[in-house]
């Protein structure tokens, strides 16, 4: 399988941990009969470690249409090389970072790694478009 391919499954993977890690803690915040109720009820502002996990969720979930398009469009073409792997592994390595920095509340460096993921899309598309 291809790198591009190989990053493409990874970045299925780690959207649905951050889903599931999303949820997990929001669970553990408002109790399982919310989590299992049609969540109508009111409950309280989320802790900020569930605000900035579900923010960085969302946030990936932006971005991720963008990179799968770019990385199945490299793979259909057949335009992948070492660009669009750098891209790639390059991509999906912020993403896991900014996931991290997110969570763990720092900010400068959240932009920063949000920037590279954006550069890997671009190193990603760049063959594409030349």
């Amino acid at each position: 399988m291809s790198v591009e391919m190989t990053v493409l499954s990874l970045g299925c993977i780690f959207g649905i941990v951050q889903v599931f890690v999303a949820a997990q803690l929001q669970t553990r915040q408002n109790g399982l009969a919310w989590s299992l109720s049609s969540r109508e009820a009111a409950v309280p502002p989320p802790t900020p470690l569930v605000g900035r996990l579900k923010r960085a969720q969302a946030n990936f979930l932006e971005t991720f249409p963008f990179a799968a398009s770019a990385l199945l469009a490299v793979e259909i073409t057949g335009r992948g090389d070492a660009t669009t792997e750098i891209g790639a592994i390059l991509w999906l390595s912020a993403r896991f970072a900014f996931w991290l920095a997110y969570a763990i509340g720092i900010p400068v460096l959240r932009s920063v790694l949000f920037a590279a993921s954006i550069i890997g899309i671009a190193l990603m598309l760049w063959p594409l478009l030349t």
